[in-house]
Protein backbone atom coordinates (compact mmCIF):
# COMPACT_ATOMS: atom_id res chain seq x y z
CA UNK A 1 0.00 0.00 0.00
CA UNK A 2 0.85 3.28 -0.38
CA UNK A 3 -0.03 6.57 1.67
CA UNK A 4 1.11 10.48 2.09
CA UNK A 5 0.80 10.06 5.91
CA UNK A 6 1.20 6.25 7.55
CA UNK A 7 0.21 6.20 11.55
CA UNK A 8 0.62 3.62 13.13
CA UNK A 9 -0.98 2.98 16.52
CA UNK A 10 -5.13 4.02 16.78
CA UNK A 11 -4.63 5.17 20.20
CA UNK A 12 -5.65 8.65 21.05
CA UNK A 13 -2.24 9.90 19.94
CA UNK A 14 -3.09 7.78 16.45
CA UNK A 15 -6.50 9.28 16.17
CA UNK A 16 -5.94 12.94 16.77
CA UNK A 17 -2.60 12.51 14.43
CA UNK A 18 -4.84 11.21 11.70
CA UNK A 19 -7.16 13.91 12.07
CA UNK A 20 -4.47 16.54 12.21
CA UNK A 21 -3.35 15.28 8.63
CA UNK A 22 -6.70 14.69 7.26
CA UNK A 23 -7.75 18.26 8.13
CA UNK A 24 -4.70 19.59 6.48
CA UNK A 25 -5.89 17.66 3.20
CA UNK A 26 -3.66 14.72 3.39
CA UNK A 27 -4.28 11.06 2.79
CA UNK A 28 -3.94 8.53 5.75
CA UNK A 29 -3.01 5.27 6.83
CA UNK A 30 -4.51 4.43 10.26
CA UNK A 31 -3.40 1.22 11.41
CA UNK A 32 -4.58 -0.53 14.85
CA UNK A 33 -3.60 -4.37 16.91
CA UNK A 34 -7.13 -3.86 18.80
CA UNK A 35 -10.37 -3.89 17.81
CA UNK A 36 -11.19 -0.41 19.30
CA UNK A 37 -9.85 2.70 18.11
CA UNK A 38 -9.12 5.03 21.09
CA UNK A 39 -6.49 3.57 23.74
CA UNK A 40 -6.36 4.10 26.82
CA UNK A 41 -10.20 5.89 26.22
CA UNK A 42 -11.17 2.73 25.25
CA UNK A 43 -9.23 -0.83 24.99
CA UNK A 44 -7.19 -0.31 28.15
CA UNK A 45 -10.15 0.96 29.85
CA UNK A 46 -9.29 3.99 31.69
CA UNK A 47 -11.43 7.21 32.35
CA UNK A 48 -9.23 10.15 31.37
CA UNK A 49 -7.21 11.89 33.98
CA UNK A 50 -7.36 15.26 33.42
CA UNK A 51 -6.47 18.59 34.24
CA UNK A 52 -8.90 21.27 36.91
CA UNK A 53 -9.42 23.14 34.34
CA UNK A 54 -10.36 21.22 31.47
CA UNK A 55 -13.94 22.11 31.03
CA UNK A 56 -12.77 26.11 30.90
CA UNK A 57 -9.40 26.06 28.64
CA UNK A 58 -5.86 23.93 28.26
CA UNK A 59 -7.22 21.19 25.90
CA UNK A 60 -7.46 21.28 21.81
CA UNK A 61 -10.71 22.17 20.00
CA UNK A 62 -10.84 18.63 19.01
CA UNK A 63 -10.10 17.01 22.37
CA UNK A 64 -12.84 19.13 23.52
CA UNK A 65 -15.25 18.21 20.49
CA UNK A 66 -14.40 14.73 21.44
CA UNK A 67 -15.19 15.32 25.42
CA UNK A 68 -18.66 17.21 24.53
CA UNK A 69 -19.56 14.72 21.55
CA UNK A 70 -19.32 11.78 24.89
CA UNK A 71 -21.69 13.65 26.22
CA UNK A 72 -24.17 14.51 23.62
CA UNK A 73 -24.22 10.43 22.86
CA UNK A 74 -25.25 9.73 26.32
CA UNK A 75 -27.95 12.90 25.72
CA UNK A 76 -29.25 11.29 22.53
CA UNK A 77 -28.81 7.31 23.30
CA UNK A 78 -29.19 7.08 27.10
CA UNK A 79 -31.94 7.17 29.46
CA UNK A 80 -30.74 10.02 31.46
CA UNK A 81 -32.69 11.85 33.91
CA UNK A 82 -33.46 15.14 33.32
CA UNK A 83 -31.28 16.61 35.85
CA UNK A 84 -28.50 14.70 34.56
CA UNK A 85 -29.59 15.62 30.42
CA UNK A 86 -29.62 19.31 31.54
CA UNK A 87 -26.09 19.39 33.53
CA UNK A 88 -23.98 20.83 31.03
CA UNK A 89 -20.68 19.60 32.69
CA UNK A 90 -22.61 15.46 32.33
CA UNK A 91 -20.27 13.32 34.18
CA UNK A 92 -22.27 10.18 33.34
CA UNK A 93 -20.05 8.13 36.15
CA UNK A 94 -19.86 10.60 38.49
CA UNK A 95 -16.40 9.58 39.20
CA UNK A 96 -13.99 11.83 41.01
CA UNK A 97 -11.30 10.99 39.07
CA UNK A 98 -12.07 13.19 36.34
CA UNK A 99 -15.19 15.69 35.14
CA UNK A 100 -15.97 13.04 33.00
CA UNK A 101 -16.13 9.27 33.27
CA UNK A 102 -17.80 7.27 30.78
CA UNK A 103 -18.29 3.79 29.06
CA UNK A 104 -15.63 2.87 26.63
CA UNK A 105 -17.54 1.76 23.96
CA UNK A 106 -19.22 5.47 24.13
CA UNK A 107 -15.76 7.28 23.37
CA UNK A 108 -15.33 4.47 20.55
CA UNK A 109 -18.65 5.26 19.18
CA UNK A 110 -17.73 9.03 19.01
CA UNK A 111 -14.12 8.39 17.91
CA UNK A 112 -15.79 6.34 14.95
CA UNK A 113 -17.84 9.22 14.03
CA UNK A 114 -15.14 11.55 13.76
CA UNK A 115 -13.35 9.57 11.58
CA UNK A 116 -16.03 9.00 9.35
CA UNK A 117 -16.18 11.27 6.50
CA UNK A 118 -12.87 10.50 5.65
CA UNK A 119 -12.94 7.28 5.08
CA UNK A 120 -16.04 7.78 3.65
CA UNK A 121 -14.06 10.32 1.07
CA UNK A 122 -11.46 7.71 0.98
CA UNK A 123 -8.61 9.48 2.31
CA UNK A 124 -8.83 7.31 5.31
CA UNK A 125 -7.89 3.70 5.56
CA UNK A 126 -7.85 2.03 8.57
CA UNK A 127 -6.19 -1.49 9.03
CA UNK A 128 -7.68 -3.13 12.32
CA UNK A 129 -6.19 -5.34 13.93
CA UNK A 130 -2.61 -4.51 12.32
CA UNK A 131 0.56 -4.41 14.84
CA UNK A 132 4.22 -3.37 12.92
CA UNK A 133 6.32 -6.31 12.57
CA UNK A 134 9.05 -4.89 10.02
CA UNK A 135 10.29 -1.46 8.51
CA UNK A 136 12.82 -0.57 6.16
CA UNK A 137 14.90 2.53 6.27
CA UNK A 138 17.16 4.10 3.88
CA UNK A 139 19.61 6.63 5.98
CA UNK A 140 17.94 8.05 7.97
CA UNK A 141 14.54 8.09 6.31
CA UNK A 142 11.64 5.33 6.76
CA UNK A 143 10.67 3.73 3.73
CA UNK A 144 8.37 1.06 4.52
CA UNK A 145 6.65 -0.17 7.45
CA UNK A 146 4.86 -4.11 7.68
CA UNK A 147 2.11 -4.66 9.77
CA UNK A 148 0.57 -8.36 10.41
CA UNK A 149 -2.75 -9.04 11.16
CA UNK A 150 -3.00 -10.22 14.79
CA UNK A 151 -5.56 -13.18 13.84
CA UNK A 152 -4.73 -14.24 10.54
CA UNK A 153 -0.92 -13.46 10.51
CA UNK A 154 -1.47 -11.66 7.21
CA UNK A 155 0.91 -9.15 5.93
CA UNK A 156 0.72 -5.60 4.32
CA UNK A 157 3.77 -3.19 3.78
CA UNK A 158 2.65 0.23 3.35
CA UNK A 159 5.18 3.03 1.72
CA UNK A 160 4.67 6.45 3.18
CA UNK A 161 6.51 9.88 2.83
CA UNK A 162 6.04 10.53 6.38
CA UNK A 163 5.48 7.69 9.31
CA UNK A 164 3.76 8.53 12.59
CA UNK A 165 4.70 6.60 15.65
CA UNK A 166 1.72 6.52 17.96
CA UNK A 167 1.76 2.85 19.00
CA UNK A 168 1.65 2.18 23.06
CA UNK A 169 5.17 1.30 23.77
CA UNK A 170 7.30 2.74 20.61
CA UNK A 171 7.19 -0.03 18.94
CA UNK A 172 8.90 1.52 15.21
CA UNK A 173 12.02 3.25 17.49
CA UNK A 174 13.64 -0.42 17.80
CA UNK A 175 11.74 -1.35 14.09
CA UNK A 176 13.75 1.30 12.17
CA UNK A 177 16.62 1.74 14.54
CA UNK A 178 15.66 4.90 15.54
CA UNK A 179 17.81 6.15 18.81
CA UNK A 180 15.31 6.02 21.96
CA UNK A 181 15.78 5.61 25.68
CA UNK A 182 13.80 3.80 28.33
CA UNK A 183 13.43 3.80 32.16
CA UNK A 184 15.20 6.02 34.72
CA UNK A 185 17.73 8.71 33.26
CA UNK A 186 20.40 9.54 35.62
CA UNK A 187 20.90 12.77 37.33
CA UNK A 188 24.32 13.14 35.58
CA UNK A 189 22.44 13.13 32.22
CA UNK A 190 19.10 15.27 33.16
CA UNK A 191 19.87 17.11 36.00
CA UNK A 192 16.52 15.98 37.60
CA UNK A 193 16.37 16.36 41.63
CA UNK A 194 14.25 13.07 41.34
CA UNK A 195 16.89 11.26 39.13
CA UNK A 196 19.15 8.31 40.54
CA UNK A 197 23.03 8.93 40.23
CA UNK A 198 23.01 6.19 37.40
CA UNK A 199 20.90 5.12 34.70
CA UNK A 200 18.79 2.72 34.88
CA UNK A 201 16.73 2.04 31.70
CA UNK A 202 15.10 -1.29 32.61
CA UNK A 203 13.05 0.38 35.57
CA UNK A 204 10.08 1.64 34.17
CA UNK A 205 6.31 2.43 35.59
CA UNK A 206 4.20 0.16 36.54
CA UNK A 207 1.33 -1.84 33.83
CA UNK A 208 -1.82 -2.18 35.07
CA UNK A 209 -4.68 -4.43 33.20
CA UNK A 210 -7.97 -2.99 34.38
CA UNK A 211 -11.50 -4.11 34.48
CA UNK A 212 -15.28 -3.04 35.06
CA UNK A 213 -17.68 -4.61 37.63
CA UNK A 214 -21.44 -3.67 38.90
CA UNK A 215 -22.35 -5.15 42.45
CA UNK A 216 -26.08 -7.16 42.44
CA UNK A 217 -28.14 -9.85 44.28
CA UNK A 218 -26.28 -13.16 43.72
CA UNK A 219 -23.18 -15.01 44.18
CA UNK A 220 -20.64 -13.97 40.68
CA UNK A 221 -17.21 -15.23 42.56
CA UNK A 222 -14.90 -16.03 39.48
CA UNK A 223 -13.16 -18.98 39.51
CA UNK A 224 -10.24 -19.07 41.62
CA UNK A 225 -7.17 -17.71 39.57
CA UNK A 226 -4.04 -19.65 38.76
CA UNK A 227 -1.91 -17.41 40.31
CA UNK A 228 -4.15 -16.62 43.48
CA UNK A 229 -2.10 -17.56 46.61
CA UNK A 230 1.03 -16.37 44.60
CA UNK A 231 -0.74 -12.91 44.69
CA UNK A 232 -2.41 -13.01 47.67
CA UNK A 233 0.70 -13.09 49.90
CA UNK A 234 2.29 -10.76 48.09
CA UNK A 235 4.10 -7.44 49.88
CA UNK A 236 5.87 -5.08 48.54
CA UNK A 237 8.89 -3.65 51.11
CA UNK A 238 6.99 -0.07 50.93
CA UNK A 239 3.67 -1.05 50.84
CA UNK A 240 2.72 -1.55 54.33
CA UNK A 241 0.40 -4.36 54.16
CA UNK A 242 -0.04 -7.16 51.44
CA UNK A 243 -0.84 -6.03 47.85
CA UNK A 244 -4.21 -7.46 47.89
CA UNK A 245 -5.78 -5.14 50.95
CA UNK A 246 -6.88 -1.59 50.63
CA UNK A 247 -3.98 -0.63 52.14
CA UNK A 248 -1.18 0.85 50.12
CA UNK A 249 1.29 4.64 50.22
CA UNK A 250 -0.09 7.63 50.11
CA UNK A 251 1.03 8.94 46.36
CA UNK A 252 1.76 12.35 47.46
CA UNK A 253 2.54 11.66 51.22
CA UNK A 254 3.92 8.06 50.85
CA UNK A 255 2.32 7.61 54.37
CA UNK A 256 0.68 4.22 54.59
CA UNK A 257 -3.36 4.98 54.12
CA UNK A 258 -6.36 3.44 54.11
CA UNK A 259 -9.02 3.35 51.44
CA UNK A 260 -12.56 2.78 51.76
CA UNK A 261 -14.79 0.64 49.47
CA UNK A 262 -18.52 0.36 49.46
CA UNK A 263 -20.68 -0.46 46.72
CA UNK A 264 -23.37 1.31 45.19
CA UNK A 265 -23.47 4.16 47.99
CA UNK A 266 -26.41 6.31 48.51
CA UNK A 267 -24.62 9.95 47.32
CA UNK A 268 -25.42 12.32 45.11
CA UNK A 269 -23.38 12.26 41.73
CA UNK A 270 -25.38 15.51 40.76
CA UNK A 271 -23.21 16.86 43.73
CA UNK A 272 -19.95 15.00 42.53
CA UNK A 273 -17.06 18.08 41.76
CA UNK A 274 -13.51 16.54 40.33
CA UNK A 275 -11.06 18.69 40.94
CA UNK A 276 -7.51 17.14 41.77
CA UNK A 277 -6.10 20.16 43.34
CA UNK A 278 -8.92 19.53 45.81
CA UNK A 279 -8.56 16.03 45.85
CA UNK A 280 -7.04 13.30 44.44
CA UNK A 281 -10.79 11.38 44.53
CA UNK A 282 -9.36 7.94 45.63
CA UNK A 283 -10.43 7.83 49.49
CA UNK A 284 -13.81 5.55 47.96
CA UNK A 285 -12.46 3.39 45.52
CA UNK A 286 -15.75 2.73 44.16
CA UNK A 287 -16.80 6.09 43.27
CA UNK A 288 -13.24 7.25 42.41
CA UNK A 289 -13.53 6.10 38.44
CA UNK A 290 -17.15 5.17 38.38
CA UNK A 291 -18.60 5.24 34.88
CA UNK A 292 -21.85 4.80 35.26
CA UNK A 293 -23.60 5.69 38.46
CA UNK A 294 -27.64 4.25 38.78
CA UNK A 295 -28.77 7.53 39.61
CA UNK A 296 -28.48 10.05 37.01
CA UNK A 297 -30.49 7.40 34.96
CA UNK A 298 -34.27 6.36 34.74
CA UNK A 299 -34.91 4.18 37.52
CA UNK A 300 -34.68 0.02 37.11
CA UNK A 301 -32.26 1.10 34.08
CA UNK A 302 -28.95 -0.06 35.61
CA UNK A 303 -28.91 -2.66 38.52
CA UNK A 304 -26.02 -1.24 39.88
CA UNK A 305 -23.34 1.56 39.02
CA UNK A 306 -20.37 0.50 37.28
CA UNK A 307 -16.86 1.47 38.85
CA UNK A 308 -13.47 0.57 36.67
CA UNK A 309 -10.89 -0.74 38.60
CA UNK A 310 -7.62 1.10 37.87
CA UNK A 311 -6.64 1.19 41.62
CA UNK A 312 -3.29 0.75 43.05
CA UNK A 313 -3.47 -2.94 44.09
CA UNK A 314 -3.65 -4.25 40.14
CA UNK A 315 -0.45 -2.13 39.06
CA UNK A 316 1.91 -5.12 37.83
CA UNK A 317 5.72 -3.80 38.98
CA UNK A 318 7.54 -7.42 38.83
CA UNK A 319 8.97 -6.44 35.36
CA UNK A 320 9.04 -3.70 32.68
CA UNK A 321 7.15 -5.38 29.23
CA UNK A 322 9.19 -3.33 27.18
CA UNK A 323 12.73 -4.70 25.87
CA UNK A 324 12.09 -8.20 27.63
CA UNK A 325 12.25 -11.71 25.89
CA UNK A 326 9.34 -12.65 28.69
CA UNK A 327 7.09 -9.56 27.82
CA UNK A 328 4.03 -12.04 27.35
CA UNK A 329 4.15 -14.05 30.05
CA UNK A 330 4.85 -10.68 32.19
CA UNK A 331 1.57 -8.97 30.61
CA UNK A 332 -0.41 -12.57 31.32
CA UNK A 333 1.07 -11.95 34.46
CA UNK A 334 -0.34 -9.10 35.53
CA UNK A 335 -3.77 -10.05 34.30
CA UNK A 336 -3.53 -12.78 36.60
CA UNK A 337 -3.19 -10.16 39.74
CA UNK A 338 -5.93 -8.18 38.18
CA UNK A 339 -8.20 -11.70 38.67
CA UNK A 340 -6.69 -12.09 41.78
CA UNK A 341 -7.99 -8.80 42.89
CA UNK A 342 -11.52 -9.10 41.90
CA UNK A 343 -11.51 -12.82 43.48
CA UNK A 344 -9.83 -11.45 46.55
CA UNK A 345 -12.85 -8.63 46.75
CA UNK A 346 -15.05 -11.37 45.81
CA UNK A 347 -13.95 -13.74 48.90
CA UNK A 348 -11.64 -12.35 51.30
CA UNK A 349 -13.04 -9.09 51.43
CA UNK A 350 -16.77 -10.21 51.37
CA UNK A 351 -18.32 -8.56 48.07
CA UNK A 352 -19.49 -12.12 46.12
CA UNK A 353 -22.19 -9.92 44.61
CA UNK A 354 -19.07 -8.13 42.58
CA UNK A 355 -19.87 -8.95 38.82
CA UNK A 356 -17.10 -9.06 36.13
CA UNK A 357 -18.69 -6.77 33.03
CA UNK A 358 -15.96 -8.01 30.57
CA UNK A 359 -19.12 -6.72 27.78
CA UNK A 360 -17.88 -3.45 29.11
CA UNK A 361 -14.47 -3.47 28.45
CA UNK A 362 -14.88 -5.71 25.17
CA UNK A 363 -12.04 -8.16 26.47
CA UNK A 364 -12.63 -11.61 25.87
CA UNK A 365 -11.40 -12.98 29.28
CA UNK A 366 -13.48 -10.17 30.79
CA UNK A 367 -10.84 -7.67 31.76
CA UNK A 368 -9.72 -4.49 29.41
CA UNK A 369 -8.79 -5.74 25.84
CA UNK A 370 -5.41 -4.27 26.06
CA UNK A 371 -2.94 -3.48 28.79
CA UNK A 372 -2.34 0.23 30.04
CA UNK A 373 0.99 0.59 29.70
CA UNK A 374 1.89 4.20 30.84
CA UNK A 375 5.72 4.23 29.94
CA UNK A 376 6.89 4.02 26.79
CA UNK A 377 9.95 3.80 24.60
CA UNK A 378 10.98 7.49 24.34
CA UNK A 379 12.84 9.01 21.15
CA UNK A 380 16.02 11.01 21.71
CA UNK A 381 14.71 13.94 20.62
CA UNK A 382 15.87 17.43 19.51
CA UNK A 383 15.02 18.71 22.78
CA UNK A 384 14.44 16.68 25.98
CA UNK A 385 11.48 18.08 28.67
CA UNK A 386 13.18 17.27 32.19
CA UNK A 387 11.56 17.50 35.35
CA UNK A 388 13.18 21.56 36.13
CA UNK A 389 10.83 22.71 33.25
CA UNK A 390 7.77 21.91 35.31
CA UNK A 391 8.39 21.22 38.71
CA UNK A 392 6.22 23.41 40.82
CA UNK A 393 9.15 22.76 43.31
CA UNK A 394 11.87 24.09 41.45
CA UNK A 395 9.96 27.05 39.77
CA UNK A 396 7.63 28.20 41.60
CA UNK A 397 5.87 31.15 40.62
CA UNK A 398 7.91 31.52 37.65
CA UNK A 399 5.55 28.42 36.63
CA UNK A 400 6.96 25.95 33.62
CA UNK A 401 9.22 27.06 30.85
CA UNK A 402 7.95 29.13 28.00
CA UNK A 403 9.10 27.28 25.24
CA UNK A 404 9.64 29.30 21.51
CA UNK A 405 8.62 26.21 19.65
CA UNK A 406 5.21 25.40 21.67
CA UNK A 407 2.85 23.68 20.04
CA UNK A 408 0.65 22.77 23.01
CA UNK A 409 -0.50 22.59 26.82
CA UNK A 410 -0.90 20.39 29.37
CA UNK A 411 -0.65 19.96 32.90
CA UNK A 412 -0.76 16.85 35.54
CA UNK A 413 1.26 16.22 38.63
CA UNK A 414 4.11 14.01 37.79
CA UNK A 415 2.49 11.33 39.11
CA UNK A 416 4.85 7.69 38.87
CA UNK A 417 3.67 4.73 39.91
CA UNK A 418 5.96 2.12 41.52
CA UNK A 419 7.91 0.82 39.25
CA UNK A 420 9.78 -2.69 38.37
CA UNK A 421 13.18 -0.94 40.14
CA UNK A 422 12.07 -1.20 43.23
CA UNK A 423 10.53 2.69 43.65
CA UNK A 424 7.87 4.02 45.53
CA UNK A 425 5.72 6.38 43.85
CA UNK A 426 7.39 9.57 42.99
CA UNK A 427 4.18 12.37 42.83
CA UNK A 428 5.34 15.79 42.72
CA UNK A 429 3.68 18.92 42.00
CA UNK A 430 3.61 20.53 38.72
CA UNK A 431 3.31 24.32 36.62
CA UNK A 432 0.85 24.10 34.03
CA UNK A 433 2.94 23.33 30.90
CA UNK A 434 4.21 23.75 26.95
CA UNK A 435 4.94 21.14 24.70
CA UNK A 436 8.04 21.73 22.64
CA UNK A 437 8.03 21.40 19.13
CA UNK A 438 11.71 19.60 19.31
CA UNK A 439 10.41 16.88 21.64
CA UNK A 440 8.68 15.81 18.50
CA UNK A 441 11.74 15.72 16.36
CA UNK A 442 14.22 12.63 16.49
CA UNK A 443 17.59 14.10 16.81
CA UNK A 444 18.69 12.03 13.20
CA UNK A 445 15.58 10.33 11.73
CA UNK A 446 13.84 12.82 8.51
CA UNK A 447 10.29 11.32 8.35
CA UNK A 448 9.85 9.49 10.92
CA UNK A 449 7.95 11.44 13.80
CA UNK A 450 6.55 10.31 17.61
CA UNK A 451 3.09 10.62 18.08
CA UNK A 452 1.89 10.12 21.84
CA UNK A 453 4.06 8.78 24.82
CA UNK A 454 6.96 8.23 22.69
CA UNK A 455 7.80 12.11 22.56
CA UNK A 456 10.96 13.79 24.48
CA UNK A 457 10.17 12.86 27.92
CA UNK A 458 12.23 11.75 30.52
CA UNK A 459 10.95 8.74 32.89
CA UNK A 460 9.85 11.42 35.40
CA UNK A 461 8.35 13.88 33.05
CA UNK A 462 6.49 10.94 31.03
CA UNK A 463 4.80 11.22 34.42
CA UNK A 464 2.98 14.24 33.24
CA UNK A 465 2.97 14.18 29.68
CA UNK A 466 1.42 10.57 29.67
CA UNK A 467 -2.27 11.17 29.89
CA UNK A 468 -5.05 11.94 28.19
CA UNK A 469 -5.35 15.03 26.22
CA UNK A 470 -1.88 15.74 26.20
CA UNK A 471 -1.12 12.29 24.19
CA UNK A 472 -3.92 13.59 21.74
CA UNK A 473 -2.46 17.41 21.56
CA UNK A 474 0.90 15.67 20.36
CA UNK A 475 -1.06 13.41 17.99
CA UNK A 476 -2.52 15.72 16.79
CA UNK A 477 0.69 18.35 16.28
CA UNK A 478 2.49 15.19 14.66
CA UNK A 479 -0.20 14.36 11.75
CA UNK A 480 -0.57 18.56 11.51
CA UNK A 481 3.02 18.69 11.28
CA UNK A 482 3.52 15.99 8.63
CA UNK A 483 1.00 17.60 6.72
CA UNK A 484 2.74 20.72 6.64
CA UNK A 485 5.85 19.55 5.53
CA UNK A 486 4.57 17.86 2.84
CA UNK A 487 2.41 20.98 1.64
CA UNK A 488 5.21 23.48 1.96
CA UNK A 489 8.36 21.07 0.98
CA UNK A 490 10.22 21.49 4.70
CA UNK A 491 11.26 19.29 7.18
CA UNK A 492 10.12 18.43 10.31
CA UNK A 493 13.69 20.10 11.37
CA UNK A 494 13.44 22.63 9.11
CA UNK A 495 10.21 23.86 10.50
CA UNK A 496 11.24 24.39 13.60
CA UNK A 497 14.68 25.71 13.64
CA UNK A 498 13.23 28.03 10.33
CA UNK A 499 11.75 31.22 11.96
CA UNK A 500 8.98 31.98 9.54
CA UNK A 501 8.07 28.14 9.16
CA UNK A 502 7.78 27.60 13.37
CA UNK A 503 6.07 30.98 13.15
CA UNK A 504 3.43 30.15 10.26
CA UNK A 505 3.52 26.39 11.59
CA UNK A 506 2.28 27.85 15.20
CA UNK A 507 -0.10 30.33 13.57
CA UNK A 508 -1.64 26.81 11.67
CA UNK A 509 -1.85 25.33 14.94
CA UNK A 510 -3.84 28.15 16.60
CA UNK A 511 -6.40 28.64 13.89
CA UNK A 512 -7.41 24.69 14.20
CA UNK A 513 -7.78 25.42 17.75
CA UNK A 514 -4.29 24.39 19.48
CA UNK A 515 -3.86 26.43 22.49
CA UNK A 516 0.53 27.45 22.60
CA UNK A 517 0.37 29.25 25.94
CA UNK A 518 -1.56 28.92 29.57
CA UNK A 519 -3.55 32.23 30.84
CA UNK A 520 -2.32 33.04 34.57
CA UNK A 521 -3.23 29.84 36.71
CA UNK A 522 -0.94 27.87 39.41
CA UNK A 523 0.12 24.47 39.42
CA UNK A 524 -0.78 22.07 42.14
Amino acid sequence: MQAEILVVGGGLGGVAAALGALRAGRRVVLTEEYDWLGGQLTSQAVPPDEHSWVEQFGVTASYRALREAIRDYYRANYPLIPAARAWRELNPGGGHVSRLCHEPRVAVAVIESMLAPYRSSGRLTVLQPYRPVAADTDGDRVTTVTVEHVRTGDRLTVEAAYTLDATETGELLPLTGTEYVTGFESQHETGEPSAPDAAQPMNMQAVSVCFAIDHVDGDHTVDKPAQYDFWRSYQPDFWGDRLLSFRSPNPRTLAISERSFTPNPDDDPLSVVADQRVNPGDGNLWTFRRIAARKLFTPGAYESDICLVNWPMIDYFESPVIDVPDADMHLANAKQLSLSVLYWLQTEAGFPGLRLRGDVTGGTDGLAMAPYIRESRRVRAEYTVVEQDLSLAVRGDKGAVEYPDAVGVGMYRIDLHPSTGGDNYIDVGSCPFEIPLGALIPRRMENLLPAGKNIGTTHITNGSYRLHPVEWNVGEVAGALAAYCLNNGQSPRGVRNTPEHLSGFQAQLIRDGVQLRWPDVSGY
